[in-house]
């Protein structure tokens, strides 16, 4: 079926909160028979969101029931991790009745009225032993104790309303968390394989990057974005980003060897919403580009040696005043005069100081961690920039998070957290920034004056601070790669995890920052066992499973292919360099034991700090075989 012969104009795309009631929604329903299934989604720790087909005769059978008391399953289809355990397996599925609803159309399967077969998606929490045990529960947790904290602080804050622009006869009557997410990926044309020469020299030389798009990219592009408009999420620009080679005209006119990077934006919303929306249009991205023959990737460093795709999250945080106003409680009252309020900059203090245990909900998989490498504007420093002057904000890509402002439009200013990937789970990002903003509003916010607030996050490395700690540098105008050496840059700021079990184990080097996502129960225990399991599980999979077995290819494929009668005395030499590493790396003997063997016997073993040793080993010998195997052969006839 060809999207563009198509009128979806007569389709239901969603179905708000607003006025949403048993009646209404049986009404939407019998009158679209195309909507067929319902689906309650509730996303997992590992960011997973359940997905089941229940027909809407079923469901419109006992609707009020469903929506009270939800829908049971099997603990062991979710990652639930020492939660929903094989003799306590019982998950029930509970409507959120206080979110829009959306439809997800087939695209493939058309009803006999000529509409798609639709199913009507409901954002869902998971519970356990009546206890709510998911992503959107601890962002619905969290966000509820930040904006009870906000409240407080502008009421007790001396002089805040003042710096703020609220008048003494206002109140708040309501915070608005804000938030919005840049989603890039990855489109090529199925078989196709990278040309990692290629694609890095494309990048270098800047051939691709927001350039036109052409044919069937073109169109599933337009398309997504149109069908966006009909959700109601209000795209605000399609375009193709770093990343990308020239396609080329097959015999049959069709654009063959496509492998183009692209992001697609829209417009900022409340928290849940924003991390609702961001799980619809990424099944949407696929399921349209699928349809003009393309492959979809929202794999973080999909290809090695080109620039990776990122999810840059903003957060913001607005007040709704009685008057009718509404206000951004980041932006000073002076805002050309101001880098940003005492409220903005104590919340992002306590997100640079907290980072280390907010990290491991960033990059939980080996594929986030091969984007955040130096180069390629990579955020893995904690460290943020607020501008060289109140007169120039900061767009400084070299740090983690930044302020981001627009001195014509107060409304604009927010954070931008720049190293989430489009696999990340927004929604536990999200709660852990909040639960990490309210330790530097409480701690720092309210115990100093703005002045007193910059001064100590403008502090320099070595330098005591009332919150920040002293020997770690916070605020940097300069491109941190090129400014300091990396001794300097780990000296200064930290040094980032290279593995997931380095990053996963701040869970238990920081102690006290991990108390800061335990305040009121927000992350419990429990819950942050689970995800550890679930993260040291996912990651030993994928190594003993997929990453070995890809470079063990690597490994044969790195074949002798030179002429014994045309070969010179650099020819023998890169070989015998080029052997030695596919021998080190993949050939066991009575003597010695190959690096992939060690590995999978360290995970045999338990031992999990020598795997993610033995991790960094291989990857620094398989990156050292491709750069000699590519040399090698370029010097041959």
């Amino acid at each position: 079926m060809n999207l563009e012969k198509v009128n979806l104009s007569g389709l239901v795309f969603k179905i708000e909160k607003k006025g949403r009631s048993v009646e209404t929604v049986t009404e939407i329903l019998k009158s679209h028979p195309e909507i067929q299934f319902v689906s309650y989604v509730g996303v997992d720790f590992g960011g997973n969101g359940t997905d089941e087909r229940i027909p809407v005769s079923l469901f419109l059978g006992d609707m009020d029931k469903q929506l009270k008391l939800g829908v049971q399953t099997d603990g062991s289809s979710v990652v639930l991790h020492g939660i929903a355990t094989l003799n306590n397996a019982k998950v029930i599925i509970l409507p959120d009745r206080d979110v829009d609803w959306y439809i997800d159309y087939n695209y493939n399967n058309m009803h006999h009225n000529g509409k798609f077969v639709g199913t009507l998606i409901i954002p869902s929490f998971l519970i356990h032993d009546n206890k709510m045990v998911c992503s959107r529960s601890l962002l619905k947790k969290s966000a509820e104790r930040f904006k009870r904290e906000a409240i407080k602080y502008v009421n007790l804050k001396p002089g805040f309303k003042e710096e703020v622009g609220i008048h003494e006869n206002e109140n708040i009557e309501e915070i608005v968390l804000t938030s919005a997410t840049e989603l890039e990926f990855w489109v090529k044309t199925p078989e196709d394989k990278a040309d990692e020469e290629k694609l890095s020299a494309s990048q270098m030389l800047k051939e691709q990057y927001w350039k036109r798009t052409d044919g069937s990219v073109r169109s599933a592009l337009e398309k997504t974005l149109e069908i966006m408009e009909y959700y109601g999420f209000e795209p605000e620009m399609g375009h193709k980003e770093v990343g990308g080679i020239k396609s080329k005209i097959s015999v049959t006119g069709k654009l063959n060897h496509v492998m183009e990077q692209l992001e697609i934006d829209w417009k900022y919303s409340t928290e849940m919403h924003a991390a609702d929306i961001e799980v619809i249009v990424r099944h949407l991205i696929k399921d349209i580009f699928h349809k003009y023959e393309l492959e979809v990737t929202f794999r973080a460093k999909p290809i090695e040696g080109v620039a990776g795709s990122g999810k840059h999250t903003h957060i913001g945080v607005a007040a709704k005043l009685d008057s009718g106003r509404r206000i951004n409680l980041f932006t000073h009252a002076d805002h050309k005069g101001n880098y940003a309020s005492s409220f903005a900059i104590s919340t992002l203090m306590g997100i640079l100081k907290n980072y280390e245990v907010i990290n491991p909900f960033v990059a939980n998989s080996i594929d986030s961690l091969n984007r955040l490498k130096p180069h390629f504007e990579a955020p893995i420093c904690i460290v943020s920039s607020l501008g060289k002057s109140v007169e120039t904000p900061s767009r400084n890509r070299s740090i983690l998070i930044g302020l981001i402002k627009d001195l014509e439009s107060p409304f604009a200013t927010r954070f931008e957290l720049r190293a989430p990937n489009p696999h990340c789970n927004v929604y536990l990002i999200l709660a852990a920034c909040y639960q990490a903003m309210l330790d530097g509003l409480i701690n720092a916010g309210m115990k100093m004056t703005l002045d007193e607030l910059i001064e100590e996050f403008s502090k320099d490395y070595g330098t005591d601070g009332k919150y920040l700690d002293k020997y770690r540098q916070y605020r940097s105008e300069e491109n941190v790669f090129d400014y300091f050496s990396q001794e300097e840059r780990n000296q200064r700021f930290g040094t980032p995890p290279a593995t997931v079990f380095e990053n996963i184990k701040a869970l238990e080097v920081y102690p006290e920052k991990l108390e800061v996502l335990k305040e009121e129960n927000i992350f419990t225990d429990a819950i942050l066992n689970s995800y550890k399991m679930f993260v040291e599980e996912k990651w030993i999979n994928q190594l003993n499973y997929r990453i070995i077995e890809d470079n063990m290819e690597i490994v044969r494929e790195s074949m002798k292919v030179h002429n014994e009668n045309e070969i010179s005395d650099l020819d023998i030499v890169n070989w015998t360099k080029v052997n030695s590493l596919r021998w080190s790396l993949m050939k066991d003997s009575i003597d010695n034991t190959s690096v992939f063997t060690m590995i999978k016997e360290a995970i045999d073993n338990g031992d999990y700090e020598r795997t993610s040793e033995l991790q960094l080993e291989m990857n620094e010998k398989v990156s050292e075989l491709k750069c000699l195997y590519n040399k090698y052969k370029k010097n041959l006839f």
